[in-house]
């Protein structure tokens, strides 16, 4: 294995300024830093980390700390932690993804009591979240991809949930729809006060009052079979709702069958929005859905830089960034039926009707609900 010594003696330089110049303790001239770079390059080496830490006290280490979704991470989930992985890479810095356990701050105590990180992270934030409390009585920096109710001096990137919202109902008003229902995250979620289900069940009720149209958010579905159930329920409750959103994807895959189970088509008989999905997640879905795309990769770069920056400068200002999700209109928004038959059933106009068997997942061959629930297995 190449030492610093080869790399300084192919790069014609002492071995401290190939230090300097790999660990950024002292500057060195633009020309000498490439020719460095290009023999550690050479020569395949790699820094110990753990003797770069004992020499400046920081090992360039940060924690992305994210609690694994039930459902498994997917791609959106991903993307958050590669676009944070590919920031830190560009400042010289290394990430290590840590999926929660049971006790997070214990989880926390012990990766910032071994001493191997500078920072940390944090993703899938609450309002009241003890992993902030406790970072913040222990001293160690961090930044947040989400936000407390009460974020203080703390950095964070989060999702623009109010221009989200605003942008989602006046989609759907400029179709012509009048009365939206809201399918939330899943009760336990909202009850535990997970950030991304309280705000956009506030702001979607906002942006549904200010445009003047009906809206129902008392349905929390977390699965395909809720989502099934959740509909009928509001069917009964709200038979005049032609539009819904809902954040959940099993949840969405469920409704669709409900939908056909009736003999019902999207977009003709019902508009189905996704909140929070990726274009590739409602690609999925037949038809495909419309969908608010979270800038994921974005706000995960946003996050890392804004740690890296509170490690270059402790009492700068705290830094905040609200990023909104991305319509991406699909084939599930349309305007909603002028008048519906006299039997109050929103039926088709065409012959032809999408079966129970036939709802769901692009390109599936069989996609009853069962398989539906176990293709779409996480947001993308």
């Amino acid at each position: 294995m190449s030492s610093l010594r080869d790399v300084a003696e192919r790069a014609r330089v002492a071995v401290s300024t190939v230090s300097a110049a790999l660990n950024g303790t002292r500057p060195v001239a633009a020309a000498t830093k490439r020719r460095i770079e290009q023999a550690a390059a050479e020569l395949g080496y790699r820094p110990n980390l753990l003797a770069r830490g004992l020499q400046s006290k920081r090992t360039r280490i940060l924690a992305l700390l994210f609690p694994a979704p039930r459902a498994g991470f997917g791609l959106t989930e991903m993307r958050f932690a590669t676009g944070a992985a590919e920031a830190a890479g560009e400042l010289g810095y290394h990430l290590l993804l840590s999926p929660e356990r049971d006790d997070p701050v214990e989880e926390l105590r012990h990766i910032t009591g071994l001493g191997l990180v500078d920072g940390v992270l944090l993703m899938e934030v609450g309002l009241d979240d003890e992993r902030a409390e406790f970072l913040s009585a222990a001293g160690v920096a961090y930044s947040m991809i989400g936000r407390t109710r009460e974020p203080g001096p703390i950095d964070y990137a989060d999702i623009d949930f109010a221009a989200t919202a605003e942008t989602a109902v006046a989609h759907l008003a400029g179709l012509g729809h009048r009365k939206l229902a809201f399918f939330n995250h899943a009760a336990d979620a909202h009850a535990a006060g997970y950030g991304p289900a309280v705000r956009a069940g506030v702001e979607f009720a906002g942006a549904a009052r200010a445009a003047g149209i009906g809206y129902v958010d008392d349905f929390r579905p977390g699965s395909a079979e809720d989502g099934r159930e959740a509909f009928e329920r509001l069917m009964a409750a709200h038979p005049d709702v032609t539009a819904l959103a809902v954040m959940d994807d099993h949840a969405a895959a469920g409704v669709i069958a409900a939908v056909a189970a009736r003999g019902w088509r999207i977009p003709e008989d019902l508009t189905l929005m996704l909140v929070l999905s990726s274009a590739r997640v409602a690609e999925m879905f037949h038809p495909r859905l419309t969908t608010l795309e979270p800038p994921s990769a974005e706000l995960g770069r946003l996050g890392a830089r804004m740690l890296i920056d509170r490690l270059a400068d402790h009492d700068a200002p705290p830094r905040r960034r609200l990023v909104p999700c991305r319509l991406v209109p699909g084939d599930s928004s349309a305007p909603p039926r002028e008048e519906p038959p006299p039997d109050g059933r929103r039926t088709p106009a065409r012959a032809e009707r999408t079966s129970p068997r036939t709802a769901g997942v692009r390109g599936s061959a069989t996609p009853g609900i069962d398989h539906i629930e176990t293709t779409i297995s996480s947001k993308e």
